[in-house]
């Protein structure tokens, strides 16, 4: 049985963090063959959706052990399953890619649905449960952002499609620096950005959520660095291990329907004190670290949840 995935260059993911590598090494161990391919190798023509794919082996269990072979042209409708899991940017490449999958045959079973995806960019999504979400505001109008911390004097501004915790800054009404920094992200995109009322949780930290098939399955505490708001592991936070608590499962219960309506079946969320603040659904991460500190493999558990 053939398995791809579309994924970033090999060669530039951290094999200690990475969440792929685990699915694949999973894939692996109940005998499946296995491709990956970046999103600009995906072509079609009048036979069908392919992509210039190379086939990844793991010599041991090792995570580093993987060894990948030439590029060879692979029809994706000759997968039984195609995992979308390369890192934003939430851009025109990655969303082309979503249009050229989107054609394949329904024979392949695609995690997460290219359409899905598409309709759900991570922090776009939860704008649909206001009553669990911190107040937002989604804009390119200073005026607008001006009223907006009228109201809430401490914010927080990032990309609306941005990731791993990059251009996220804490932006105070007081703050002699807060025209530049508005004036710094009205001129490096065209594109609207979000801001987000301060929550104080985040000092402890956020917890990383991790759902499969509309079942959450493990958690992690993710924690900054002194003095930062960032707790993303890509910017230097550390993770300790937690549990779900009662406020976190009716978070998952909330948003449950929606994730199965649009064929979304492996999902990170962030959870900062009581409130949601993202639901990732390109490449959620922490399959290791869950791991390592719960002892729970959640690779495992999304094979098991597909081959049922």
């Amino acid at each position: 049985m053939l398995v791809s995935f579309q994924i970033d260059h090999p060669d530039s993911l951290n094999y200690r963090t990475d969440s792929t590598l685990p699915i694949i090494l999973e894939s692996q161990k109940r005998g499946f063959k296995n491709y990956v391919f970046q999103p600009h190798n995906v072509f079609m023509n009048n036979k069908g959706i392919f992509a210039y794919a190379n086939q990844i082996k793991f010599k041991s269990q090792s995570l580093n052990s993987f060894i990948i072979s030439n590029k060879r042209i692979l029809n994706l409708n000759n997968c039984k399953f195609l995992f979308i899991r390369q890192d934003p940017p939430f851009d025109m490449t990655y969303i082309t890619s979503l249009y050229l999958l989107e054609l394949l045959s329904k024979k392949v079973r695609i995690v997460n649905d290219p359409k899905g995806i598409r309709n759900a960019p991570e922090k776009i999504l939860m704008l649909q449960f206001s009553k669990i979400i911190p107040p937002t505001l989604i804009t390119r109008s200073p005026n607008e952002i001006k009223k907006f911390s009228n109201k809430y004097s401490s914010l927080i501004i990032k990309p609306l499609y941005g990731n791993g915790g990059e251009s996220v800054f804490l932006l105070e009404k007081k703050d002699k620096n807060f025209n530049q920094i508005v004036e710094n992200f009205l001129n490096k995109s065209s594109e609207p950005f979000i801001l987000q009322k301060f929550i104080p949780e985040v000092k402890k930290g956020d917890k990383r959520v991790l759902i499969v098939n509309g079942t959450p399955v493990a958690a992690v505490q993710r924690v900054p660095k002194n003095n930062d708001i960032r707790s993303n592991i890509h910017v230097g936070g550390t993770v300790v291990k937690t549990k779900l608590t009662k406020n976190d499962l009716k978070i998952c219960d909330t948003i449950k329907e929606e994730l199965i309506k649009n064929n979304l079946f492996f999902v990170g969320i962030d959870i900062i004190g009581n409130l949601l603040t993202e639901i990732n659904v390109t490449s959620p991460t922490c399959i290791q670290e869950i791991k390592k500190l719960s002892k729970i493999d959640v690779s495992r558990k999304i094979w098991d949840e597909l081959l049922v």
